[in-house]
């Protein structure tokens, strides 16, 4: 079977519908790095009725929140709880410390910020955000946190140290997520080609030769990782993203994927998907609604 295209994919998954949550992928505007995203409508599942851009999960407090078309959401728990304003958060990526968190995308309606928003900063977990660079220049959809700064795309692939001042670098692909942990210097990039790997943060990249097509990465902590084919196939990479090992299919499409390491060890995994948030605790092999008892 020929494994379909992340730009069929995209294309294909705006069609797509379920019973109690309706996942849409979108585009805000028509720039090369629109890469849509999904729209949960949350009546029976808890979720918010927003379009989903990102997903993130604290290992150690157990939080998980969802950046949306209509900002951040807490969906911990249910019913989801608004946090903050409701900006377009297009890209969004989970920081070292506690309630810090980056993301960029468009201001809410009524705001007179800035669009687009550039890269913007939290350090109260959502309630405020401050702005930090390119604002009216960058509509970042793919952002990562690396131990030395920030990697985004806006249509060009960037690194910046600081959050405000950019490099740009001269990369051959165009992402459609990025990943990376903020312990660590590895980032993953995903592509229509296969895996882009950089373990400097961002500033150089090799192709994976022997990785799958992901569409989604995500990591666990600095050394595990987890991955969505397009089809749904969850991969799991136990160095770095150097190599990888197929394992389960949660129903639904993925639309939005984090990963966590639980005190035991254990590698849990969380996807916004077509059927609703689902988690797996055996390493992304079998999955379950995330809020079931």
């Amino acid at each position: 079977m020929t494994t379909p295209s992340l730009a069929r994919i995209r294309t294909s998954a705006a069609t797509v519908a379920a019973a109690t949550v309706i996942l849409v992928l979108t585009a805000c505007t028509s720039t090369p790095p629109d890469a849509p995203r999904s729209a949960a409508s949350g009546a029976a599942s808890g979720l918010p009725d927003a379009h989903v851009h990102g997903l993130s999960v604290d290992g150690d407090t157990g939080q998980v929140l969802l950046a949306t078309h209509d900002g951040l959401f807490d969906v911990s728990s249910i019913p989801a709880a608004k946090i903050g304003p409701s900006h377009d958060l297009m890209g969004y990526t989970k920081a070292s410390d506690p309630g810090v968190f980056y993301a960029s995308g468009h201001p809410e309606a009524g705001s007179d910020l800035p669009s687009p928003l550039g890269l913007i900063k939290t350090t109260d977990g959502g309630r405020t955000w401050q702005q930090l660079s390119r604002q009216n220049e960058s509509d970042f959809h793919a952002l990562a946190a690396t131990k030395s700064g920030i990697v985004a795309y806006d249509g060009t692939l960037r690194t910046s140290t600081d959050g405000i001042a950019w490099q740009t670098v001269g990369a051959d692909f165009s992402p459609f997520a990025l990943a990376g942990n903020p312990n660590s210097d590895t980032v993953l990039a995903t592509t229509e080609e296969g895996i882009q790997r950089s373990t400097d943060g961002g500033s150089t990249w090799t192709a994976g030769t022997t990785a799958p097509v992901i569409q989604f990465a995500a990591f666990a902590n600095t050394g595990e990782a987890v991955g969505v084919a397009p089809g749904g196939t969850v991969y799991y990479s136990p160095d770095e993203g150097v190599s990888w090992q197929q394992r389960g299919t949660p129903t639904g499409q993925v639309h939005a994927v984090a990963a966590a390491a639980a005190a035991d060890g254990t590698l849990q995994v969380w996807a916004a998907t077509s059927a609703g948030l689902v988690r797996s605790t055996d390493g992304g092999t079998t999955f379950r609604p995330a809020h079931a008892g």
